[in-house]
């Protein structure tokens, strides 16, 4: 795995060992950010389900402000913190361990917006309707931010859940991405 584009391109990051977490492939984190972006001027983004963290460390290298990391499993989360010391992002993250639904309960709390929200949880634990009902009823997606959900291809999610909407799907294999963006009426 490496960043695959701006500031630390080409630097490569390390998985997470084992078999409970399923890395993005450097081709759908290329078709990802090519539809999000491909770069961005700030912001701050929430990688929910971080895994090795190379979501938002790939959103970093092409110019977001902040990320806040969160996964629950301890290998993940030294993986993340490995990761973003690689980039020299320590100033830049917050790594936390927690489960997502907690996680997003205490963002509520400390009344943050994103500009953008990466959702890539393991393929046989998705409870993707629930955290975008959440995230939407929560308003934690600013108006103009965005929703990466990657989840297996299988999978069909609403056309609109609450206040957000799907505006693109595009399948790669067994992957699926979804965007969706917040509508407000």
């Amino acid at each position: 795995m490496r960043v695959i584009s701006g500031e630390h391109k080409g630097k490569p990051i390390k998985a997470v060992p084992g078999t409970m977490t399923r890395p993005t492939t450097d081709k759908v984190k290329e078709a990802i950010f090519n539809i999000i972006g491909p770069y961005f001027n700030g912001g701050i983004a929430l990688d929910l389900y971080g895994g090795s963290g190379s979501l938002g460390i790939e959103a970093l290298s092409r110019g977001m402000e902040r990320v806040i990391f969160v996964d629950q499993q301890k290998k993940a989360v030294d993986v993340i913190k490995d990761n973003v010391k690689r980039c020299n992002y320590e100033e830049k993250v917050e790594v936390y361990r927690n489960e997502a639904s907690r996680a997003l309960k205490a963002l509520v709390k400390r009344d943050i917006q994103f500009s953008c929200i990466f959702l890539d949880p393991p393929y046989a634990k998705q409870q993707l309707q629930r955290d975008l009902t959440f995230i939407a009823l929560n308003q934690l997606l600013r108006h103009d931010g965005m929703i990466m959900v990657e989840h297996d291809h299988n999978v069909v999610l609403p056309n609109i859940i609450e206040s957000l909407q799907c505006a693109r799907t595009e399948t790669y294999g067994d992957t699926t991405i979804s965007i969706y963006n917040r509508i407000d009426t």
